[in-house]
């Protein structure tokens, strides 16, 4: 897989079943699935994990891109596929940052990108569901699952562009990727919480 993370990498579709958010509207089709890339400037990768047992300490994802096909009439979400640069972690102490990327953690020098593409979903709600895809990280694939809603779509007030906005959740165990770094004595947390929110592009 190329390291770009030019958005042209997700001009082609993957094939993976689509996501139904609730029931489709009433009445005759409108729209038809149409693309959307993610808006970097509106793309927000936060994750924690508990330190010690006293809290969570908090990073995040500079640097990421994606992309997938949306029918709003129908509210199915098909072809989703992210990428995230692991070199890009930030949690506000230079040290930790370095050492998130080293091989305890990321291995962002081996890996520098960890990906995700769905694979599967199911509604639970009218603007709800959770999609299923392989995360590879570390160069280690694994299946995870997220909660998903849609927030809205829209014209964008902006620009003259017409904008959907997704949140994701999911928790996922690191020793799963490879990285078993301190979870003796529970010096840090083997679960990882990431939160995910984006506002993407109609093509």
């Amino acid at each position: 897989m190329t390291r770009s993370i030019r958005f042209h990498r997700f001009a082609t579709a993957l094939a993976a079943p689509a996501f139904a958010i609730g029931l489709a509207t009433s009445g005759p089709a409108r729209a038809e699935p149409r693309d959307y890339r993610i808006d970097p400037a509106h793309f927000s990768i936060v994750f924690n994990a508990v330190h010690i047992g006293y809290a969570p300490t908090w990073g995040m994802f500079l640097k990421g891109s994606g992309a997938f096909t949306f029918d709003e009439d129908a509210r199915t979400l098909s072809d989703l596929k992210v990428e995230i640069d692991t070199r890009s972690v930030f949690s506000n102490n230079e040290a930790r940052d370095e050492h998130l990327r080293s091989d305890d953690f990321l291995d962002a020098g081996a890996h520098p990108l960890a990906t995700f593409v769905m694979t599967d979903s199911e509604p639970t709600g009218e603007r709800t569901g959770k999609v299923t895809g392989d995360l590879t990280l570390r160069g280690v694939t694994r299946p995870v699952t997220l909660d998903v809603t849609w927030n809205k779509s829209g014209d964008y007030p902006f620009g003259g562009t017409y904008v959907t906005g997704v949140s994701a959740r999911t928790t996922l165990r690191r020793s799963d990727f490879g990285s078993t770094y301190a979870l003796e004595g529970d010096l840090v947390g083997d679960e990882v919480e990431i939160l995910i929110d984006l506002e993407a592009i109609r093509q």
